[in-house]
């Protein structure tokens, strides 16, 4: 009996024993995991706990070239990565995606992972209401198995090109009628009056008008698709500003002798463009064209050159600007019509450009002949008193090989009639 007591007190002994080992090295277990655990993740401290990283590989390295502005969400619609372009466009606003349709194209491709496409418009960052919004595309796709990658492109300058374009088409189809209209029926009135001498002169002359009108047209449209791109010239030259400006005036010289108006010239002699010659002479042209078209009978036009600092002007680094400004009597433009004199086809009062033959691009040149060489053209102009457009470009350097050419003379109403003296 004694035995048996002892033996089974032996064994509860035993078995305590044993409990308390195995409780012992169990938790013995649990610290060297945990330990191990701290331990991984001290070493991976740099890169993040040790689990998946957050982009495939490569994938970081894509993103950071593409031109388009990239968003990549994760499960929870968090950003995890965004562009700079996506902030600057105010996609992305404190981590998050600022625009619901972008969340809702995301969470459909997560949920079936079909790729999404949409044309959005979105209002430009900092810009007023009333400024014209942005027009992008957006492209939403599956990157892995969590994550969503969000393309946004922006299509406006493309658009508006492509609205140009359509609308450059169109009014060439419109301008190029008129005058093949009227040659198609003065060509048939000439037909049918083959039997009246005067009557046949007299259709041949409307002919001869509308024939000019369309060469001029056509020349115009030439000059235009040529200096439309904006590009700076390639391989310029030094073009004499002076003889840019008597060759405008000999262009003009018929007009404004039948008009009764003075041409005078004047400024700095001796300045110097660099660029092409024969589009500098088409935009100066076409400015002392237009101011003797559009001023009445008896009037003055000045052509005044200087040279000014483009820092003054421009509020550019220092340098040498040449300013030519031509400046009539004329009938002058509306607040509203400067904005968009410029405008290819744009016409501040149709009824006189049809009897001048005017086609409504030069102006256009002008605009698109500064910006290629660097420069600026502007309009100030007050109704009924007249307009000052002025062309600011950089100034060049005169040939070594060359002498300096003598100025334009101050008047030139040698050969252009002086203003009748008044009644």
């Amino acid at each position: 009996m004694d035995v048996n007591v002892a033996a089974a007190a032996a064994c509860a002994i035993a078995g305590l024993g044993v409990g308390l080992t195995a409780s012992i090295a169990f938790r013995w277990s649990e610290r060297e995991q945990a330990k191990g655990r701290h331990s991984g993740t001290n070493r991976n401290q740099g890169l993040g706990p040790a689990q998946e990283p957050p982009l495939p590989p490569g994938v970081d390295t894509v993103l950071s070239v593409l031109r388009s502005c990239a968003i990549v969400l994760g499960e929870g619609d968090e950003v995890v990565k965004a562009s700079s372009a996506a902030y600057a466009m105010g996609l992305v606003r404190g981590g998050a995606v600022a625009l619901d349709q972008l969340l809702a194209l995301a969470r459909g491709t997560r949920r079936d992972g079909e790729i999404r496409q949409l044309e959005l418009e979105l209002p430009r960052p900092g810009a007023a209401r009333a400024a014209d919004p942005l027009a992008v595309s957006v492209r939403v796709a599956p990157l892995g198995s969590r994550l969503v990658l969000v393309l946004v492109e922006d299509q406006t300058e493309r658009r508006r090109v492509e609205a140009v374009r359509r609308d450059f088409v169109a009014n060439v189809s419109h301008e190029l009628k008129t005058p093949v209209g009227a040659l198609s029926l003065l060509s048939e009135a000439v037909a049918d009056a083959a039997d009246d001498p005067e009557a046949v002169q007299r259709f041949a002359g409307r002919m001869q008008i509308e024939a000019t009108r369309l060469a001029s047209l056509v020349q115009e449209i030439i000059d235009l698709s040529r200096v439309q791109d904006d590009r700076l010239m390639v391989d310029p030259e030094p073009v004499a500003v002076d003889e840019l400006i008597a060759e405008a005036i000999d262009r003009c010289r018929q007009q404004a002798a039948a008009k009764q108006i003075l041409i005078a010239a004047g400024g700095i002699e001796g300045l110097y463009l660099h660029g092409n010659r024969g589009q500098l002479a088409a935009a100066l042209g076409n400015l002392v064209e237009n101011a003797v078209n559009y001023s009445p009978p008896r009037t003055r036009v000045a052509i005044a050159t200087r040279r000014i600092s483009s820092a003054a002007a421009l509020g550019e680094a220092d340098g040498e600007l040449i300013e030519i400004s031509v400046t009539d009597q004329g009938i002058g433009i509306s607040e509203k019509d400067r904005e968009r004199v410029f405008e290819r086809f744009y016409r501040v009062d149709p009824a006189r450009s049809r009897q001048t033959g005017g086609t409504g691009l030069g102006l256009s040149i002008v605009k698109h002949v500064a910006a290629s060489h660097g420069g600026t053209v502007s309009v100030w102009s007050v109704e009924g008193q007249g307009s000052t457009f002025t062309v600011r470009l950089p100034a060049g350097q005169a040939p070594v090989d060359r002498p300096p050419v003598g100025g334009p003379p101050q008047s030139l109403s040698e050969t252009t009639p002086q203003l009748a003296p008044e009644a």
